[in-house]
C-alpha cells in the first residue's frame, strides 16, 4: 500500500512538470514553478495547482 502511495505522488508529480511545461506561461514563470515543485515536493504541486495553474 505504502509503494502505491508513493507511485501516486510520482505520477502526479510528473503530471505537474509537464503541465508546468506545456503551458503558455513564460520561460522564467515555468523554471520558477519547476524550481519550486522540486524544493516543496507535493506541497509545491498543491501550491501550482491552487494558485498557478490557468483554468
Amino acid at each position: 500500500m505504502q509503494n502505491l502511495i508513493y507511485i501516486l505522488f510520482l505520477v502526479i508529480f510528473i503530471w505537474t512538470l509537464y503541465d508546468i511545461w506545456t503551458s503558455s506561461l513564460d520561460s522564467g514563470k515555468k523554471i520558477l514553478w519547476t524550481i519550486l515543485s522540486l524544493i516543496l515536493g507535493f506541497i509545491g504541486t498543491i501550491i501550482y495547482v491552487l494558485v498557478g495553474r490557468k483554468r
